[in-house]
């Protein structure tokens, strides 16, 4: 069982999350008591009990559901590839090694931007294929973001302990037994908060995929402003969406962080 130390200092956690939590709610409290009540400053663009602000809204938050996917899908693919670079990495074939190696000096050496644009642009005149928005904005997330996640794996998988390994290998489990078995479940418990960090920034870096054209929050923002001619009401309510997501996000990874930390010492 936990000792009284540990429990302390979950509860301290505990009441830290709901003080983030709370002073978040006072944040939108009171953006959304000035949407509804200074009209002069034209948050009914904006404003659900108005026809026009409704269809806004409704328009904005659409753009959640895009914003999310991408994101979920970029994590998930970065970190297979990801830890497949960081096995290759570690092994003891040279060949390996140096492909693993350059794959990840390659990506991480190009800003997202730029990447973005050469695979929207670029890739379907280099391979003669047709690439829309959303796929484009995925393939650049993946390459900038799974060399990171690489690092993130290798340095949780030389954490553990040589003797887990030497243990391993002493009951006769092989090489890939090994590392699903044993390293792997270990090295994630101590790599999840790099993970998340990564999952919060793919989910902000995805706000550049408006430059291509890919209809998510940024992009309906700014349509709409384009339209409404209210850039203060509009992209204040995008930071928000951004903030919840984010707020969101941070609050099931610490969740998910003490309970695989209370399995751990649980054991």
């Amino acid at each position: 069982w936990p000792d009284s130390g540990t429990l302390i200092m979950r509860r301290r956690s505990i009441v830290s999350d709901y003080w983030i939590l709370g002073l978040a709610l006072i944040f939108i409290g009171w953006f959304l008591w000035r949407m509804t009540s200074h009209e002069s400053m034209g948050w009914y663009v904006i404003n659900p009990s108005t026809p026009q602000g409704a269809v806004n809204m409704k328009f904005l938050v659409g753009g959640l559901w895009i914003t999310i996917g991408i994101s979920i899908i970029a994590m998930v693919l970065s970190m297979a590839i990801g830890l497949v670079a960081a096995l290759m990495n570690m092994s003891v074939n040279p060949g390996a090694r140096m492909v693993a190696r350059g794959y990840i000096e390659l990506f991480r050496a190009i800003p997202l931007l730029v990447m973005l644009i050469w695979v929207y642009y670029g890739l379907p005149a280099l391979l003669d294929i047709r690439l829309d928005p959303f796929a484009a904005t995925v393939i650049a997330l993946v390459l900038c973001e799974s060399p990171f996640q690489a690092e993130i794996f290798r340095a949780g998988i030389q954490s553990i302990a040589r003797g887990q390994h030497e243990a391993a290998e002493a009951v006769g489990l092989s090489y890939a037994d090994k590392m699903w078995f044993i390293i792997l479940p270990q090295a994630l418990r101590r790599v999840l908060p790099p993970l998340a960090n990564q999952f919060v920034y793919i989910l902000k870096m995805s706000a550049l995929a408006s430059v291509i054209g890919l209809d998510e929050l940024v992009r309906r923002a700014n349509d709409i402003n384009n339209n409404e001619y209210r850039p203060l009401e509009i992209y204040s309510f995008l930071v928000i969406e951004y903030l919840v997501l984010v707020l969101v996000v941070s609050w099931g990874v610490r969740r998910l962080e003490k309970k695989m930390g209370s399995d751990e010492s649980g054991r």
